[in-house]
């Protein structure tokens, strides 16, 4: 999502294995006829007679071949555990790591940005549950998180695999405990999902203008980072676990509405995609499975014109104004985060892909 602080209220402050078992056999008095004493304490398995005097020795090629059946009957409860692989029964979780819109922001009432139940995660999650795969939910994302702050703190406060609070002061970090997670949860993992970067760039257009330099720095990056933070979660996670990104829509669209900011509005198209280029590649070249196109799927670029509220406007623009609060008068907006059913449309693009 590309956004301007200057959008939100609040900003980005955001208030919210069989055993089997061996015994000894008794020791064995020597027999008054003369034979030859069985050697004491060899074992044998589970009950039934002891061979007889002579017979030991016939009976050891038995015996190993009981002792090697049960190995191979050991041997697949360790090679299962396989890195990544999903392991049957247990719960299966979907770790949802990002920014604001991963934890479901929405302005309230008075245009505080506050987390909520409808975000994409919570709506993705419900449309992947089923009574077989028991599927969890774990939200890690922070509002306002940076790629740069979700390495190393800033933003919000995290244990080994827990957010504990919005802070500045650092501790911890949202990759740390996401890395922790996934290592402790090894084969239980059903997929990831990731969206980074919209807070790399959005000041950088106010004023009425585009801060072109701003850009080009929030683009570096998400160009630095990101391949770290994707190579990391695939360590974490395994081969086999599903990790997906998406890209941004453009909530600069909305100026369009404004004679004055109009030129933002047609600009920010080229800069949406400079941006979202940059998180397809860093992504897909670093471990990610799949983008899901959120800009495509807000019909970001679709310049047909549609009636808005008595006003003909580009598509883009429509859609904008109907699944974000970036239309909404004050005091609730504008505020460039998605509403309930841009989160579903989120989330119904993130579906095919995890």
């Amino acid at each position: 999502m590309l956004g301007t602080a200057s959008r939100m209220q609040g900003s980005e402050q955001i208030e919210g294995r069989p055993r089997v078992r061996l015994r000894r056999s008794p020791v064995h008095r020597r027999p008054s006829h003369g034979a030859a004493t069985p050697p004491p304490n060899r074992l044998f398995l589970g009950r039934g007679p002891e061979p007889p005097p002579g017979g030991l020795m016939r009976s050891r090629p038995a015996l190993a071949l009981a002792l090697a059946a049960i190995a191979a009957l050991a041997m697949p409860a360790v090679s299962a555990a396989k890195p990544g692989a999903k392991k049957k029964g247990g719960p299966s979780y979907y770790v949802s790591l990002g920014d604001s819109l991963s934890v479901g922001v929405q302005p309230n009432s008075s245009g505080a940005s506050v987390e909520t139940g409808q975000g994409y995660a919570d709506q993705l999650a419900k449309l992947k549950r089923t009574k077989r795969n028991k599927l969890k939910l774990i939200k890690l994302g922070c509002g306002g998180e940076r790629t740069d702050t979700m390495m190393v703190g800033g933003k919000c406060q995290y244990g080994k695999d827990f957010r504990i609070r919005y802070s500045s002061k650092r501790k911890g970090s949202q990759l740390s405990a996401a890395e922790h997670f996934l290592r402790e949860h090894r084969g239980h993992i059903a997929f990831v999902t990731i969206d980074i970067g919209a807070n790399n760039v959005d000041t950088c257009a106010k004023a009425g203008s585009v801060d072109l330099a701003c850009i080009n720095k929030g683009v570096a990056g998400i160009k630095a980072d990101t391949p770290k933070i994707i190579k990391r979660l695939r360590r974490a996670a395994g081969k086999k676990v599903r990790i997906v990104a998406m890209n941004l829509y453009d909530p600069f669209l909305a100026d369009y509405l404004d004679p004055s900011t109009r030129p933002i509005a047609t600009a920010s198209l080229a800069l949406a995609g400079q941006v979202n280029g940059t998180i397809r590649d860093a992504s897909l070249h670093s471990g990610a499975n799949a983008i899901a196109d959120v800009f495509g799927a807000f019909q970001s670029a679709d310049q047909t014109m549609v009636s808005y509220k008595g006003q003909s406007v580009p598509r883009d623009v429509e859609r904008i104004c109907t699944l974000t609060w970036m239309c909404v008068p004050a005091p609730v907006g504008p505020n460039i985060h998605a509403n309930r059913d841009g989160y579903a449309v989120i989330a119904r693009t993130f579906k095919p892909l995890v």
